[in-house]
């Protein structure tokens, strides 16, 4: 995976800021995602293995060039379960099964436009600092009867080196530059480009989740992660969504038929 993003393919339609990150990835089989993935693309696997991602996040100061910053209405706690994609020309990416989102026009909005799967949460972060370190502790409940909820409490640590022995594995699971969708009968690709990952160790000290099983993977909060990594987050910006499968229906073309001999 490449470590710095490509540049976007035409003008940028959504700018973001990400801070704050936690990811905790489990190890799993491809046969496991293969279903959940839109028409055109297969699991991405490192190792023999594809990988789920169950990430919480501050989104901040959302912005649609050109108009300005949305500072308040821009900026949320988000939490969302994620996997791992590859289409026909090698374009590597993620695919949400969720986006648990605390305000309720970003959903709207990113459901229309994208088709993305987010949902309207409850969903706060709180930091600590004390002489074990930095914490954040993130909790977030779907709205509505029996939600999925989840509470992921980490402490950071040490940064990464770029040298590490899982290195490789971290920027397969972070340097991704882009999702796949399927939106409107096709699979579409919206790339998005950021400054390479500023990644740490962290330590997960509490995991209560239930968005993993709403997911279809009921078994894996069950378990340790198999990668931590935590980042203080980057700037991001996204292009248009582009469509790579041709739309599932097509209208037949009409041909008048002559009768046939008496």
């Amino acid at each position: 995976m490449p470590i710095e993003s490509p540049p976007l393919p035409g003008r940028t339609v959504v700018e973001q800021r990400w801070r704050d990150l936690v990811f905790l990835h489990w190890r799993t089989e491809p046969e496991r995602v293969a279903p959940y993935l839109p028409a055109g693309t297969r699991p991405d696997v490192i190792d023999g293995a594809t990988w789920v991602g169950l990430i919480p996040f501050v989104l901040a100061d959302t912005r649609f060039p050109p108009l300005p910053t949305m500072h308040r209405l821009g900026t949320f706690v988000e939490v969302n379960v994620r996997l791992y994609s590859v289409d026909r020309d090698g374009r590597r990416g993620v695919v949400f099964r969720t986006l648990e989102a605390g305000r309720l026009l970003p959903v709207i909005a990113a459901r229309l436009a994208f088709g993305l799967p987010y949902h309207w949460a409850s969903s706060r972060v709180v930091h600590r600092i004390d002489a074990s370190g930095q914490e954040l502790d993130f909790r977030s409940r779907r709205r509505g009867p029996g939600g999925p909820s989840t509470r992921i409490r980490a402490r950071l640590g040490e940064p990464m080196a770029a040298d590490a022995p899982d290195a490789a594995l971290a920027r397969f699971l972070t340097a991704r530059w882009g999702f796949h969708e399927h939106h409107l009968g096709r699979t579409v690709w919206a790339r998005n480009a950021h400054e390479p990952w500023p990644l740490s160790r962290a330590e997960l000290l509490e995991l209560d989740d239930g968005l993993l099983a709403a997911s279809g993977f009921d078994d894996l909060a069950e378990r340790p992660p198999d990668s931590v990594l935590a980042s203080t987050g980057v700037a991001t910006a996204f292009s248009r969504p582009r469509a790579i499968e041709a739309p599932a229906w097509r209208l037949q073309p009409i041909t008048r038929r002559r009768p046939a001999p008496a």
